[in-house]
């Protein structure tokens, strides 16, 4: 009988990404590595979304996820980056640290027409 395979992390990712809520605009998501073999093949990739190592923890890297704006990698992009994960078969787990919601982006808008403001608010509204 064939063993099954580890979960993706891509999907694991994903699926964290689709509970949270609405309005979401940064979260902290940890990762560990199942293999610490993989250690040095996981932190070339992981350079793409500044995935920061831990010194001394259980867990081996802390990413900061941004949903739009603010500090940390979009979300698509984390995601993409678990995906080589995946595919170079370097198995792990994630765990959500934290989330930020409700945080409006902050934009001068003295001078920009009523139609641009508008726009703004339909899309940064909460």
């Amino acid at each position: 009988m064939a063993a099954n395979p580890p979960p993706r992390l891509s999907d694991g990712f994903q699926a964290i990404v689709d509970s949270l809520p609405r309005d979401w605009t940064d979260a902290v998501i940890d990762l560990r590595l199942g293999d610490e073999q993989r250690y040095i093949d996981a932190a070339v990739l992981l350079t793409q979304v500044n995935a920061q190592p831990y010194s001394r923890a259980d867990w081996h890297w802390r990413i900061n996820v941004a949903n739009g704006f603010g500090h940390g990698a979009a979300a698509e992009t984390v995601r993409g980056t678990l995906a080589y994960l995946d595919e170079q078969q370097i198995a792990g787990e994630i765990e959500v640290r934290a989330v930020r919601q409700g945080r409006a982006e902050i934009v001068q808008m003295w001078g920009r027409p009523e139609s641009v403001r508008a726009e703004f608010r339909d899309r940064r509204a909460l």
